[in-house]
């Protein structure tokens, strides 16, 4: 299928490894001129070059860390200047520390709340503009099956990235007729150095060995398996591409059929 979307400028956040790097490879693919974000400069820059170097779009490194006061302000002004402007937003944000939610601090709260929710919603409301004049954008913001079903020892990320889900279905429904549609995408558990944290932290609450813990994840999927990377961003893809003009408003799950709820 022909996405529509060579030639399209993209922002994808927290990209230089995981769900991030995965999506801006699938927009790369599609013929994107896409700017990756992250902290790690060397790492950023390296997967830059990968990415343009396998085409048939083309990757630019933008090393930036998302807690810095000016990240929204910086996001927006260099992504722009790099781009010439953006017609696709990926909203993403690294996953928060797991543990009880019992034993989360106001500290930690708000500078959680911070960089999850209130940057991605000002970062948005900075690059939506330009859309809405165009007529044409996407913004996809990527979260967890926790939003749907909450993850025991996921206390911060059940919370906060619910909030996302209220925001965005109240943006879609508000922009709607300006051609940009507002969707979520859900993962449940695709294989990335994240779900290894997850299952280790699981490991050290429960006693059981990771190994445990991952057989007994798999084991309650319906597929029997962890999702891949490419899995999950040839998803996201459609969903920031011509054909999907007519989703919006609507959070996604690609997760193997694991959450329970219709």
């Amino acid at each position: 299928m022909d996405l529509g979307i060579k030639g399209k400028r993209a922002l994808v956040l927290a990209s230089s490894r995981g769900l991030g790097l995965g999506v801006a490879a699938a927009l790369v693919g599609e013929g994107c001129e896409v700017v990756i974000t992250g902290r790690n400069a060397e790492r950023l820059q390296a997967a830059a070059d990968q990415l343009s170097a396998s085409g048939p779009g083309r990757a630019i490194a933008l090393p930036l860390d998302f807690a810095a006061p000016d990240a929204v302000e910086v996001l927006a002004r260099e992504s722009v200047a790099r781009l010439g402007g953006v017609d696709i937003l990926v909203n993403n944000t690294g996953g928060p520390p797991p543990g009880p939610i019992t034993a989360v601090t106001g500290d930690v709260w708000a500078s959680q709340f911070e960089t999850m929710v209130r940057r991605v919603i000002l970062l948005t409301g900075a690059l939506l503009p330009p859309m809405m004049e165009r007529q044409w954008g996407r913004v996809l913001t990527l979260a967890s099956t926790s939003v749907i079903e909450p993850i025991a020892g996921l206390g911060i990320s059940n919370s906060l990235r619910s909030a996302l889900v209220g925001w965005s279905k109240t943006l879609s429904t508000e922009i709607g007729a300006s051609g940009v549609t507002v969707n979520m995408l859900l993962p449940g558990r695709i294989l990335t150095e994240r779900i290894g944290e997850i299952d280790r932290a699981n490991a050290e609450r429960s006693g059981k060995s990771v190994e445990a813990i991952g057989e007994a994840a798999r084991a309650s999927i319906p597929l029997g398996r962890y999702g891949t990377v490419e899995e999950f961003a040839a998803m996201a893809a459609f969903l920031v591409s011509a054909p999907a003009s007519y989703i919006t408003g609507t959070a996604i799950r690609c997760d193997g059929g694991a959450t329970r709820s219709v």
